[in-house]
């Protein structure tokens, strides 16, 4: 009987085998520390941090400059007309000129022609325009119909005497051989630059005063035509080069 209460009592309990108590768990190896590739994490880090930091400061870094809008002949000052104000990242090797120095720049003279669209710099102006060697520059005032509609800074023209008396052949002596003629309708210079021309309101509206023209020529045909414009006998014709 009693052997039977045991096979009975046994019967229930499970076949599978105990297993180990909790504070018996098998240890875990130590983690491996690597401390350089810690560190250089670090480095990457506060690279990246100070190349951003230095974006945007060079991005804040700018000034208010000038910028000519309007073709500038030699020898001619900036405008409240022919100049805007642009910002550029400040750059201590380029002598920018600053908004702020506007009025003190126009009363400097550009010393060679300068185009539009470009931004002033300190090296572009003087006191006075430097004319290229072997050339001078020859102001005229031209009525209408002595010059050609549109005429422009950098245009290159002929310049002819029209309008004038016969010359005699010391006066031919005087001028550059075959580039002045003696008589009326005669070719002065046979290619001039236009340095300068005062702009108009408009070519097709015809005007009561004057057109100052400045022309570069040779120094040897600056005689001649400063004559020739002297007695209002000069005019202009646009020549192939423009």
């Amino acid at each position: 009987m009693k052997i039977q209460e045991r096979a009975g009592a046994g019967a229930g309990r499970s076949a599978a085998p105990a297993g180990p108590a909790v504070g018996d768990r098998l240890p875990t190896p130590p983690r491996e520390r690597k401390p350089a590739l810690a560190a250089l994490a670090v480095l990457l880090i506060l690279v990246g941090a100070l190349g951003a930091t230095m974006l945007v400061l060079q991005a804040g870094d700018r000034i208010e400059v000038v910028k000519i809008t309007e073709p500038i002949p030699a020898g001619q000052p900036v405008t409240d007309s022919n100049t805007t104000s642009v910002m550029v990242a400040e750059d201590p090797g380029i002598h920018y000129v600053e908004w702020s120095q506007l009025d003190a720049l126009k009363k400097l003279k550009a010393v060679s022609a300068i185009p539009a669209g470009v931004v002033a710099v300190g090296e572009m102006f003087g006191d006075e325009a430097k004319v290229p060697s072997g050339k001078a520059l020859v102001g005229m005032s031209l009525k209408e119909g002595q010059y050609p509609a549109g005429l422009e800074a950098g245009d290159v023209v002929a310049a002819y005497r029209v309008g004038g008396t016969s010359r005699s052949g010391s006066d031919d002596d005087a001028g550059t051989g075959g580039s002045a003629g003696g008589g009326s309708d005669s070719l002065l210079v046979e290619q001039a630059r236009v340095d300068f021309v005062q702009a108009g309101k408009s070519d097709d509206i015809v005007s009561s005063t004057n057109k100052p023209v400045t022309l570069l020529v040779d120094s040897a045909e600056a005689a001649v035509l400063t004559q020739a414009a002297s007695n209002g006998e000069v005019a202009l014709v646009l020549v192939p080069g423009n």
